[in-house]
């Protein structure tokens, strides 16, 4: 297991301080400014969990409410809203300084047959023979200042291969549609909930950025000030994510200062697993 691979999962192992009362850390995510609001939904999830007993999550709705500082704990407080006997409902608020940050709510649901179906996987390239995200940063990280350069060669704890990367630094103009594969080899032996939860966390990366394509914008050249205002997620069925996942995204709409992205995650066999919807504050820097 690689060294930011345990600190990522450290950081998904929560404190108990009371009953449905947890503190998580905010540092060691994916930026030294704020809280990446992955891993606040996925320390959620998690708080959630552990309440839960029999059940895997079938549903997440989180909003943002305030960007999280990762120089101090979060603090998840869990509302058991219902035990049922096929659905369970929990609600958790994530809390810094006294103040809201995410509220979440999630369902979990005990295992029953069902009809099923569901759409094709889009037909890409496959990982092998595509270039890793991280090599395509170390090869830019000479581009920017040095006070900018650890965002570009730092270590991450999963592996991203995109289908269509663009220059991360003078993009061009192309199509919303934003394909990658993605895995986390030291997900492999977790168990179901663990699974669900760092696939929730990565389920924020990336997501926002398919709003940016068409307007010639990376999250790395300054333009518009992005955040993440909320986020839904389903997960459709097992996960193991220490194997290849398509993740496929797309943005139908942007304006009003404004993104709306859509997401599905595929095993490299094409089983739809989870459904992602986010919408994001894309605004413009110079109003």
């Amino acid at each position: 297991m690689t060294d930011t691979a345990k600190i990522l999962l450290d950081l998904l192992d929560l404190e108990e301080l009371d009953s449905n009362l947890y503190r998580g850390s905010g540092s060691g995510g994916e930026t030294p400014t704020r809280i990446y609001g992955g891993q606040v939904i996925a320390q959620a999830l998690a708080a959630a969990y552990v309440t839960v007993s029999e059940k895997l999550c079938h549903s997440l709705h989180a909003y943002f409410i305030r960007p999280g500082d990762p120089s101090r704990p979060v603090i998840y407080e869990v509302d058991p809203a219902r035990d049922g006997r096929s659905f369970t409902t929990r609600r958790v608020v994530a809390m810094q300084n006294g103040k809201q940050i995410l509220n979440l709510a999630a369902s979990f649901h005990a295992p029953e047959p069902g009809w099923d179906h569901q759409h094709t996987m889009p037909v890409v390239p496959p990982p092998d023979g595509l270039e890793p995200r991280h090599e395509i940063l170390l090869r830019n990280a000479f581009r920017v200042e040095s006070g900018k350069r650890g965002e570009f060669i730092r270590p991450r704890p999963f592996e991203i291969r995109e289908v269509e990367p663009r220059d991360p630094l003078t993009p061009e103009k192309t199509s919303d549609l934003n394909n990658m594969w993605v895995r986390m080899e030291a997900a492999k032996g977790a168990g179901p909930e663990l699974q669900h939860i760092l696939m929730a966390y990565v389920s924020d990366f990336g997501l926002l950025g398919s709003s940016l394509r068409p307007h010639g914008l990376t999250f790395h050249k300054p333009g518009a000030m992005t955040a993440s205002l909320d986020h839904a997620m389903w997960f459709h069925g097992p996960v193991q994510f220490e194997n290849w996942h398509l993740y496929t995204m797309d943005a139908p709409f942007t304006g009003h200062g404004r993104g709306f992205n859509r997401g599905a995650i595929y095993t490299e066999g094409g089983k739809l697993v989870a459904s992602v919807a986010q919408e994001g504050l894309l605004r413009p820097l110079s109003t």
